[in-house]
């Protein structure tokens, strides 16, 4: 067994317009609030002994994640599986925007959370096919460990639901709030 420290990366200042970050090239990095969340993680959990630092290669994971390591002594490996969600044509929008060009696929995504999909974009589905591949390999190499994960709000989702057997098309109602630990154990 493996345990898993789940860290969503900081806040960015899309999370606080409502702006869809998804894989968006163009997605902020942390901001203040952000920066000050993973420090605040960093002083939370100097006490636990990490063998390893895994993290999203998107920026706002990678700095949340190397905030966190510095002290530790420990390298971040990027794992691109991690990634977020990618969210198509919906990234880079405010919500209120989504809803008005877009209500025949969110009311789909409301009606089918697992398979529906922004336009251009990737589903829950295929989210947790590439994140939970991602972990299965991570936890084989720190069998009786603990690891930090640094990521984003849908691809740790679908680990909490898969550690704790939850059907994975309630991924949406178990999207960790930015900045606060959660702890799993994977087998």
């Amino acid at each position: 067994m493996t345990v898993l420290w789940l860290i969503r990366h900081g806040q960015t200042d899309w999370n606080l317009t409502g702006r869809w970050q998804g894989q968006a090239p163009d997605a902020p990095g942390l901001n203040e609030a952000g920066r000050a969340q993973a420090l605040a993680l960093r002083d939370e959990l100097k006490d636990v002994r990490f063998s390893a630092i895994y993290s999203s290669e998107m920026l706002r994971a990678r700095q949340t994640a190397e905030l966190i390591a510095e002290p530790l002594g420990l390298t971040v490996t990027l794992e691109p599986r991690l990634r977020e969600m990618n969210l198509g044509a919906w990234e880079g929008m405010l919500s209120s925007d989504i809803e008005v060009q877009y209500p025949q696929e969110l009311a789909e995504r409301a009606r089918d959370p697992f398979h529906a999909r922004a336009p251009q974009g990737e589903s829950p589905l295929e989210v947790a096919e590439r994140v939970i591949a991602a972990v299965n390999d991570i936890a084989t190499k720190h069998q009786d460990e603990s690891v930090l994960i640094v990521a984003h709000g849908v691809s740790l989702a679908v680990i909490i639901c898969h550690a704790l057997g939850i059907q994975i098309d309630k991924v949406y109602e178990h999207v960790p709030e930015n900045g606060k630990p959660y702890r799993v154990e994977w087998e």
